[in-house]
């Protein structure tokens, strides 16, 4: 059995490595179909370089060599974790990123713990109930799920900030700043997460089990709580698991609504000036999260469920 689990670790690993690989490659051919020159993006529109300093440059950045060359050097940096320097700021972008890191790190778990909550609370109380109360849920999950969290965001800054001001406006000072751009990433979340588990838990009401369990007297709520909720956990730790591996990239316009640093700052200024290095590390980034979240889900799930310890073995 010990064999038979590392072997499906290997494959994951494997598939984790293909995915960072396939990032990287996508990334690199950016930088190369974007139109323009290279060394004009580095020194600047108004840049009076002669043609000396501008070939210098090609030289010392390595795009007078082959784009096979560069592709295999620029493997090699990432693989030592070296994403370059940044054109425009001239500082290592590994640098740039840890900088602005954490606050969009924060928002992203505050912003998951807020959609679980949700969901599962509107999923265990409405599961198998009459249809008025699970219409409602259902009516407020749709709703949630098509609006975009910058709409959900300008709303509750309108309401909480501009109106009540129980909020701040912007800036990432304290506690209380995070709660508008959390819930509003949540809400969204939340509705995905909310029908995913309530489907779950629906399904599992009909089996033997819960019927068994419902004869020895427990409520409806009891049996969800106690026994149906672990076995529609599965899908809601997928689902959330994907769902957070995206949530890097989702939070650029939420930051860019509440004003907050972080990532979103750091890449709309680097497309904006065409700081293509800033631009590559952040992909990297996100890709490396959805891989690494990935990974860590699968085998929480295979934890929460023996059933799938048995097929992984098995594979």
């Amino acid at each position: 059995m010990t064999a038979r689990l590392l072997l499906f670790g290997s494959r994951r690993l494997a598939a984790a490595l293909v995915v960072m690989l396939g990032a990287a490659t996508l990334a690199f051919g950016a930088l190369h179909l974007i139109p323009g020159d290279q060394v004009a993006i580095l020194l600047g529109p108004n840049s009076a370089a002669s043609p000396e300093i501008r070939a210098q440059i090609r030289a010392d950045y390595g795009f007078d060599q082959p784009v096979v060359v560069q592709y295999v050097h620029y493997l090699g940096d990432v693989v030592r974790g070296d994403l370059g320097q940044s054109y425009q700021q001239q500082q290592p972008v590994t640098a740039l990123i840890g900088d602005q890191l954490w606050p969009t790190v924060q928002l992203a778990l505050a912003a998951l713990g807020l959609a679980v909550l949700f969901a599962v609370a509107s999923a265990v109380l409405t599961a198998g109930r009459r249809p008025p109360l699970r219409s409602v849920a259902s009516a407020w999950e749709l709703v949630a799920v098509s609006t975009p969290p910058f709409w959900i965001g300008l709303l509750l800054l309108t309401a909480f900030s501009f109106q009540l001001s129980l909020f701040p406006v912007a800036g990432a000072g304290d506690l209380r700043s995070l709660v508008l751009p959390a819930l509003a990433l949540a809400l969204s979340l939340a509705g995905v997460l909310g029908q995913v588990l309530r489907e779950g838990l629906e399904a599992t009401l009909t089996q033997p089990f819960v019927m068994t369990a419902r004869a020895r007297g427990l409520s409806q709520l009891g049996v969800t709580t106690r026994h149906s909720l672990r076995h529609a956990t599965v899908p809601l730790l997928t689902l959330a698991g994907w769902l957070t591996g995206t949530l890097i990239g989702g939070v650029v316009p939420v930051e860019t609504v509440f004003g907050r640093p972080g990532i979103g700052a750091l890449i709309l200024q680097a497309v904006a000036t065409k700081d293509m290095p800033v631009v590559m590390g952040v992909v990297l980034l996100c890709a490396l999260a959805f891989v690494v979240i990935s990974t860590l889900v699968d085998l929480l799930a295979l934890v929460v469920d023996p059933r799938l310890r048995a097929e992984a073995v098995a594979v």
